[in-house]
């Protein structure tokens, strides 16, 4: 299977038409993106459903490490919520590099996803591997 960056992608994709359309910056060597989560991602009511705030940490380790090295793909994910994250207010994600192994090719992440006051509402740990070109 080939891995295509094709603009579709659900959680950064410009041209999906039912996707998160994220943007991303660097503030050092943390990347960073925010949503505002519309209604029609929520699970319960006015709260962003978990597999949302899941996709967010882990397109924020991943597309990190796609930036910084180039075609990569998440292979371990770890969640752990602490709040519930509410739709219509501005959440903040942000994740990092936090070891390389096997001379770079799998990439240890952290990230975590809060609201703009700091009020932290999930945090995850993950494993990408950069693929083979």
């Amino acid at each position: 299977m080939e891995f295509v960056a094709d603009r579709m992608c659900f959680a950064c994709g410009p041209d999906n038409p039912i996707g998160l359309r994220l943007q991303f910056h660097l503030e050092g060597d943390i990347y960073v993106t925010t949503l505002v989560a519309d209604p029609a991602f929520q699970g319960y009511q006015d709260i962003l459903h978990g597999g949302i705030v899941a996709t967010l940490l882990d397109e924020v380790m991943a597309r990190y490490v796609w930036e910084k090295y180039g075609p990569s793909a998440t292979a371990k994910l770890e969640v752990r919520f602490r709040r519930p994250a509410p739709c219509g207010m501005p959440i903040v994600a942000r994740g990092w590099i936090t070891a390389e192994h096997r001379g770079g090719r799998a990439i240890e992440t952290a990230a975590d996803v809060r609201l703009e006051d700091g009020t932290l509402l999930a945090e995850a740990t993950g494993m990408v591997v950069r693929l083979e070109q």
